[in-house]
């Protein structure tokens, strides 16, 4: 294992979201990403793929999968390195894989937990107590392996949570489905930047609240569960 961590992005494959729930009256195709933390003490992944099990669902979204076990291997890793699991959240689209992982410990938000479990229509319930789920129950921030910080960013759902890797290249964000591309990222990073160096009237800023704590680490990358595009600072 590496002395310092190295973020490898996995391509669990593709759906299409239809129009109903783009903004844009147009259905559109978004990638289902997650990343592998390669960490000296071993290999957190980050997102696990879309879950199965659900005809609906399938004929709503036309998933194109790629299995766990051939994603892993595509970035040179297997199955059996992963030693720690977390889940930007809990919807079906970000936590498919988690039952081939069962017995890892799965980095998870207390709420994020709770609404999964009793919210109707939340995510595919199968896929979250399964046989071998072995949750960690976070209440906020927390350093999870040395360098690595699982961050509140709700927003898409109360539970949302980011990761940030400090790696010697800098530090690199997991922000999951925080934002749902680069460009929404970047738009709210510079309401904050104009915040902060007032240039803007504050009522003219809108931006989610914890964009400046993801600032405050000073990435030098953050990179999304549906967009192969990463925010890089000027």
């Amino acid at each position: 294992m590496p002395s310092s961590p190295i973020v490898r992005r996995v391509d669990f494959g593709y759906f299409v979201r239809p129009a109903d729930e783009t903004g844009t009256g147009k259905p559109r195709v978004e990638a289902l990403l997650g990343y592998a933390v390669v960490h000296s003490d071993g290999v957190l992944l980050f997102d696990t793929g879309l879950g199965e099990g659900d005809a609906e669902a399938d004929i709503r979204y036309r998933p194109t999968r790629t299995a766990l076990e051939v994603a892993l291997q595509r970035v040179g890793l297997d199955v059996s390195e992963v030693r720690w699991v977390a889940n930007c959240h809990l919807h079906f689209d970000h936590c498919g894989g988690n039952l081939a992982l069962a017995g890892r410990p799965i980095f998870v938000q207390a709420v994020e937990l709770k609404a999964a479990r009793t919210a109707k229509d939340y995510t595919l319930p199968h896929l979250i107590d399964f046989t071998g789920a072995s949750y960690h129950q976070l209440n906020g921030e927390a350093e999870i392996l040395p360098g690595v910080l699982l961050v509140p960013t709700p927003g898409h759902t109360d539970g949302h949570q980011s990761v940030a890797v400090r790696s010697s290249y800098g530090t690199v964000v997991l922000a999951g489905q925080a934002r749902n591309t680069a460009f929404e990222y970047g738009s709210d990073q510079l309401a904050w930047r104009a915040r902060r160096e007032g240039r803007v009237k504050e009522e003219a800023l809108t931006y989610l609240p914890w964009i400046g704590r993801l600032q405050e680490l000073d990435p030098r990358r953050v990179v999304f569960a549906h967009d192969y595009a990463v925010w890089e600072p000027a």
